[in-house]
């Protein structure tokens, strides 16, 4: 899978929220300072050339749709994260959030439990 920019990422997030939406659609959902159509337009075609979007007629324009669901990019992108940060491990992941103090070992307990859960 090919990797995201921010920008093309926010506007996946946009698609995956509202299923399917015109460009001007977009603009409306992003936060001030708007970017102009014609950049939303470009950041849309590129995505599509990545394969994430695709789009159909409507009326005298297009709507647009996600083609990569969010789920397969979330696990792509993890995957990606952990293979370049932490070598390939879960657990140097989650032992760098725990050293780093972004994660207690209460939330890690947490986290253990629900695991369990899951597997029950």
């Amino acid at each position: 899978m090919r990797p995201l920019t921010r920008a093309e990422e926010d506007i996946m997030h946009l698609l995956w929220q509202r299923e399917n939406a015109r460009v001007a659609e977009l603009i409306v959902d992003i936060p001030e300072p708007k970017p102009a159509y014609n950049t939303v337009s470009t950041i849309i075609r590129i995505l599509e050339d990545k394969g994430f979007v695709g789009h159909e007629k409507a009326g005298r324009g297009f709507k647009y749709f996600a083609i990569v669901d969010k789920s397969t990019y979330q696990k792509a992108s993890m995957k990606k994260m952990v293979n370049s940060y932490y070598e390939g491990s879960f657990k140097n992941m989650v032992s760098f959030f725990v050293k780093e103090k972004n994660m207690s070992a209460k939330d890690l307990e947490s986290i253990l439990k629900d695991i369990d859960k899951t597997e029950d």
